[in-house]
């Protein structure tokens, strides 16, 4: 089956797509500025044109007028550097009508210390009435590009953008009349029209705005990401600590905890259900066996009151020394009975579990210290491994586990050779505590594999058969299970529990 295509988290979504947006209105922005730049500029250069254009027409028709209206005067001509002012406005009126929105005028150097403005007219100005005065806003401006053009004897042109709109002011001197300049000014809106700057205004507020969101959705994902991470760590904790989350004040998050919390309990409630199921299970169990217990209890209890009546009654009619050797096999036969009924009674009677924390090395030592002597006696060499990993402390039945560790560690020394090998064995498998006895002796029969663990079932004359019996009632006390594990060579039986028995 094909694996499912890796996608961004949720976090990382909402980030690429704040990205995008930031970007589009940025761009967005810039685009508008440079073309209302762009726009402006154009607009400028040709406002420019439109000007000394219209500056160089002023210029030329006064000169013209002047020297035409001079034809037929008296023979003595007035001085040329006389303005004639009605003749200044006629004109400026009649150039600057055909110019809309321009207005301009006359002026010269000479005079108060800003010169004297002879003239001016603005014949397409939209309010009412005829205008009449020079612009004071723009006067600096005027006179800046007056001075200019006086300066080098040739037409100049200044311009200064504002807020609302760019002025453009052309200058330039009027031919063969020293001293004597003609003006025009005129306004350049932006290229968006009058809410331009509002527009691109706007969009830098909005991109201020998208900013701040992106600040104020960071703060929010870290939060989001610390009740994850909290949410997270709930959820990973073994099955059996199942542990409540607390909320975490976000509406959807909190719908996931609840949810889980619910689970919880029902997880919880179910596995005591199936605790107390297991023991009923396990009592019933052991009570149904009670019945082929009994048949085969008679028969083992039989053998050995037979064989003690015989001797008994061979001992009546006998000599003294035939009646020790009766009494002899009498006791040997009493102490046979009593074992089985010894281990008939631990195996009738229900394990009771009391778990705590044990010191699992230390414990396995002990075990294998126990039977060291025994180990020694019969030739047998005893070791303890511990796997990599295994926990410090496990928590289970110190005492029952022991009666378990020890049935098999018997079991193994009955049946390995001298010279041979018995291991006891420890590891941890995810939440599994895996305890194993391996020996080097013949291993059991393939045939009686499936009934080792039943009672009476044994492959030792002097064994009782309930041993294995035994370690798997324990076993399955603490909620595991022990089973035969085949191998090549000898036998090994396993002991498998929760290493943190609850």
């Amino acid at each position: 089956m094909a694996a499912a295509p890796r996608r961004l988290s949720f976090a990382s979504q909402l980030i690429v797509f704040w990205l995008l947006v930031a970007v589009m209105c940025a761009a967005l922005i810039g685009i508008v500025w440079f073309m209302a730049q762009a726009n402006l500029g154009r607009q400028i250069g040709v406002a420019r044109q439109q000007g000394l254009a219209g500056c160089e027409t002023i210029g030329s028709r006064y000169d013209l007028s002047v020297d035409r209206a001079a034809e037929p005067a008296a023979t003595q001509p007035a001085p040329s550097n006389v303005p004639n002012t009605d003749l200044m406005h006629a004109i400026l009126d009649i150039v600057l009508a055909q110019m809309d929105g321009v207005e301009g005028g006359f002026w010269r150097p000479q005079g108060a210390p800003r010169g004297s403005f002879d003239a001016y007219a603005f014949p397409t100005y939209q309010g009412s009435g005829i205008k009449r005065d020079i612009p004071d806003a723009e006067t600096p401006l005027i006179l800046r590009t007056l001075r200019a053009a006086s300066t080098t004897h040739t037409a100049a042109s200044e311009f200064v953008e504002g807020q609302q709109d760019a002025v453009i002011v052309t200058a330039c001197p009027v031919p063969h009349r020293d001293g004597l300049f003609a003006w025009t000014l005129s306004r350049v809106h932006p290229p968006l029209g009058p809410a331009g700057k509002a527009l691109v205004t706007t969009l830098a507020v909005l991109l201020a705005v998208i900013v701040g969101i992106a600040i104020a959705l960071g703060v929010l994902l870290r939060r989001w990401r610390a009740n994850l991470a909290r949410i997270e760590a709930g959820l990973s904790r073994p099955a059996d600590l199942f542990t409540p989350i607390a909320p975490t004040g976000e509406p959807d998050l909190d719908k996931i905890v609840h949810a889980f919390n619910a689970y919880g309990a029902r997880a919880t409630s179910l596995q005591q259900q199936a605790g107390e199921l297991h023991a009923q299970l396990a009592a019933a169990e052991r009570f149904a066996a009670i019945g082929r217990f009994s048949a085969q209890m008679a028969h083992e209890i039989r053998n050995p009151i037979g064989a003690m009546r015989l001797k008994a009654e061979n001992a009546l009619n006998g000599d003294v020394e035939r009646k020790q050797r009766a009494l002899g096999a009498i006791l040997e036969q009493i102490q046979r009975v009593e074992r089985q009924l010894s281990g008939l009674l631990a195996l009738t009677q229900p394990v009771r579990v009391d778990a705590h924390a044990v010191d699992l090395r230390g414990w396995l030592a002990g075990r294998v210290e126990w039977h060291h002597d025994a180990a020694a006696r019969a030739g047998v060499a005893l070791a303890l491994e511990c796997a990599e990993g295994l926990p410090a402390q496990a928590s289970f039945d110190a005492e029952q586990m022991a009666r378990a560790i020890d049935n098999l560690l018997l079991n193994a020394l009955r049946h390995t050779p001298s010279g041979g090998n018995v291991t006891l064995h420890a590891a941890r498998h995810a939440e599994t505590l895996r305890i194993e006895v391996t020996d080097d002796g013949p291993g059991v029969p393939h045939a009686e594999r499936e009934r080792i663990f039943e009672p009476f079932v044994t492959g030792h004359a002097a064994g009782s058969g309930l041993g294995l019996a035994v370690v798997r009632e324990i076993a399955a006390a603490h909620g595991g299970r022990a089973f035969y594990e085949a191998r090549e060579r000898g036998a090994c039986f396993v002991i498998e529990i929760p290493w943190r028995t609850s």
